[in-house]
Parts: C-alpha cells; structure tokens; sequence
C-alpha cells in the first residue's frame, strides 16, 4: 500500500515538475538565474523536458490504475536512471527530487 502511495507521490511531482518546465519556465529560468537570453535559448530545452516528466506521470498513473505491476517497477527505474543521468550532467538537485521518491516507491514496491 505505502508503495502505491509513493508512486502516486512521483506522477504529482511529475506533473508540477512538467508544467514547470512548460508552462512556467520563464519563472523557473529566472529562479535559476538564467538570463533574458539564456531562457529564450533553452525554452525549446525546457518543453521536451516538460513533455517528458509529463509523460512519465501519465504512464505511471496508468500503470497504477490497470494494475500494470512490471510497467509500473520498469517505469519507477527508468525514473531513478534518468535523475541520476540529471544529476551528473546538470544539477545533484535532479536525484533528490526525482531519483530518490523513486527509489523510496520501488522500495515499498518490493517490500
């Protein structure tokens, strides 16, 4: 049960982390101190970012709905390998956020 509840914490995060990157960039750049220009130059970045991480709580979510154990194990791992491909290449930040309500949910998943 406390696995099916952290996965639902991922695909939440998922989906603020893709309207961030979307929707809300121009405020998110600014947060990270990204000039004027900088944010212009990454917003197309930025977009499929926010595509992905919106894409990955849909198929969580429907992995959780349809029961679909083995997808929702596969997805959960893909999650924790790309915060870690995130935290080597851009911020550590990137792990902590994504990579470890991830690796909690697989976790309690296995329990």
């Amino acid at each position: 049960m406390i696995g099916v509840v952290l996965s639902w914490v991922v695909v939440a995060l998922h989906v603020v982390f893709g309207l961030a990157e979307s929707v809300g960039w121009t405020q998110m750049a600014r947060r990270f101190g990204y000039s004027a220009e900088a944010t212009e130059h990454t917003r197309r970045l930025a977009l499929n970012q926010g595509a992905y991480n919106g894409g990955a709580a849909a198929l969580i979510a429907w992995a959780l709905v349809t029961g679909e154990g083995h997808a929702l194990v596969a997805l959960l791992a893909f999650i924790v390998a790309m915060a870690i491909v995130g935290a080597v290449s851009v911020r550590w930040t990137i792990f902590v956020l994504q990579g470890i309500p991830a690796l909690l949910a697989l976790a309690a998943l296995k329990m």
